[in-house]
């Protein structure tokens, strides 16, 4: 239970609070005009303090951020387990705690803000046994404001949610955790939501044309991506096995120089050959002329200088003899000359094409350093395609896989769920009948909560008769937070007391308020918890009913915005 609450504000209102029921009045003072009203006499700032308390998070525009309380402390003493604290806590000083009275803190007094939220979490519901791993699992915040709803939050909508922009996942995970079911299938249906919500943005952006052209489709992308694994596979061989070798360019530069003389020797080899053609030829054409050509020209010769000594024939044919042999014998030996040089060329190409094969195996086994240095280059160029590739394969995939697989994955859920709520019926029903127990007692035609198995988690509905009435969706409210503190009380958890805003009975009949404030003060001396309610006087007191005195549980402490002093802060701001 809450002990008391106050504050550094010299002007502040504290607050003393008593076991079972307690009841925060605003009044309306005799003499006030229509205009001074009690909206702003702290009813809702109650509620607020407690939240900050019990570490909220404080926005710029909070309540305690304002000018007027930023260097004003709240405090609160209550009991925590079985010990009695006092946490503290100012707008200035917004992530530091101040703790008293915590024996298992071992002397500490200040905690950071998360510090504090974490050991409330333990204390309160036994959060310490949730795996940290799991980001949806249930957290302090969301299963304390449960106990104290925030009307700047929503709170009073719909029974099942605390806040009007909670998530399905955020209400379906605290909701089962504090009914005693299995919590986890409700973290694994909003796993589902985050990858169909993932699913659909890429669908979207596919669609809009340039993001699609990036993705590509998952067949496509198959191929080009075992290609480019395949090609990146032989590059790092490549690179594992390249050697490199210091004197690569010398090398490089004498292997040029062999080929070029190479190439010359075999240039002059082609001249000699057409040579020796040449010479060849010439040498099977050399011949002495035939005896009757000389016998023509002598006769023609004593005809036309018949006074000319003519030599013998047979001296003139031994003339042309010596001639014909000499010539051959020149023919012959430029003939020799020029195969010799041939066959010292090819011996000169074998010799130096010896040493170039030499030096082409210590190239081609060997590399420079610039060249590994570019086939790493290229390496690491087709590394990042290849994740690129993978990239735009997976999420090609995903866009065509999904789908199948979170349908396959919602089934699965939904057996789960069936599943859980069959081994736990006895729990599920406990819920139902407090449910409709607290409902029975405020309305003849008692109102129910079922709670269905859907393809999309846990449905909680709660049919009533008159259901559209503002009032009677309040008291389902009302009846769906006396049935969590009956299932806590059974478990042993919750923070022990349950606060209503004047917000929840807006709208609500007389005689139904009445009643609903005797079934919780009933309900809460049975329990054992603590209720506190603010309301105002008028409505508080517009009917009454049998066997319940709502003054036996008015606090002394009176709210009223008639006077610049009358609210919960003492001054206006």
């Amino acid at each position: 239970m809450i002990r008391r609450i106050y504050s550094s504000l010299a002007s502040f209102k504290t607050l003393e609070l008593k076991p079972g029921l307690n009841v925060l009045i605003a009044k309306k003072e005799s003499g006030a005009s229509d205009k001074q009203t009690r909206n702003r006499a702290g009813k809702t700032s109650l509620i607020e303090i407690v939240h900050f308390l019990t570490g909220s998070d404080v926005e710029k525009e909070s309540l305690f951020r304002s000018k007027a309380l930023t260097n004003a402390s709240f405090g609160m003493a209550f009991d925590l387990g079985d010990e009695q604290l006092c946490v503290e806590r100012s707008g200035h000083q917004k992530s530091r705690i101040h703790v008293e009275g915590a024996s298992f803190l071992n002397g500490r007094t200040s905690l950071s803000n998360s510090e504090w939220v974490e050991l409330l979490g333990e204390k309160m519901f036994g959060l310490h046994q949730v795996p940290e791993a799991d980001a949806r699992a249930p957290t302090f915040r969301s299963l304390f404001a449960y106990f104290v709803r925030r009307q700047l939050s929503g709170a009073f909508t719909t029974p099942e949610k605390q806040a009007t922009m909670q998530q399905a996942g955020d209400y379906q995970v605290a909701l089962l955790f504090l009914l005693g079911l299995d919590w986890k299938i409700a973290s694994d249906w909003q796993k589902v939501r985050d990858r169909e919500k993932t699913l659909a943005e890429l669908k979207k952006a596919a669609g809009a044309g340039a993001f699609g052209s990036i993705v590509g489709k998952a067949s496509d992308l198959r191929t080009q991506l075992t290609v480019a694994e395949a090609r990146l596979t032989d590059l790092k061989s490549q690179v594992a096995a390249f050697r490199v070798l210091p004197q690569y360019a010398e090398l490089e530069a004498e292997a040029d120089q062999l080929t070029r003389a190479i190439n010359d020797l075999s240039n002059a080899n082609v001249i000699d050959a057409a040579t020796i053609g040449d010479l060849e030829r010439a040498t099977q054409t050399e011949a002495p002329p035939s005896l009757a050509d000389l016998q023509n020209i002598y006769a023609e010769a004593g005809i036309a200088l018949p006074n000319v000594v003519i030599k013998r024939f047979d001296d003139v044919r031994s003339f042309h003899e010596s001639v014909i042999r000499n010539r051959r014998d020149y023919l012959a030996e430029e003939l020799d000359a020029a195969k010799q040089r041939v066959a010292a060329r090819e011996r000169e190409k074998l010799r130096l094409d010896e040493r170039r094969a030499v030096v082409m195996g210590v190239l081609q086994s060997h590399g420079a350093l610039d060249q590994f240095s570019r086939l790493r280059g290229e390496a690491g160029r087709m590394e990042a395609t290849v994740e690129s590739l993978r990239q735009r394969f997976e999420a090609a995939e995903q866009l065509e896989g999904t789908k199948n697989e979170l349908e396959i994955e919602r089934n699965r859920l939904t057996l789960r769920l069936r599943r859980d709520f069959s081994e736990q019926g006895a729990r599920l029903s406990e819920a139902i009948l407090a449910f409709e127990e607290t409902s029975r007692k405020l309305y003849e035609s008692a109102g129910s909560m079922t709670v269905e198995e859907t393809s999309n988690g846990p449905a909680f509905q709660f049919p009533m008769q008159g259901s559209r009435s503002k009032g009677i969706k309040n008291m389902q409210i009302f009846c769906f937070d006396m049935m969590l503190m009956r299932l806590c009380a059974r478990r042993s958890i919750g923070p022990g007391f349950l606060i209503h805003d004047s917000h929840l009975f807006d709208g609500v009949d007389g005689r139904q308020l009445i009643s609903a404030l005797k079934v919780g003060s009933e309900t809460a001396q049975e329990l054992g918890f603590q209720y506190i309610v603010t309301m105002n006087e008028d409505d508080a007191f517009k009917e009454t009913v049998a066997g319940f005195n709502l003054a036996d549980h008015l606090l002394p402490t009176v709210l009223t915005d008639a006077m610049e002093d009358g609210g919960l802060f003492g001054f206006r701001f």
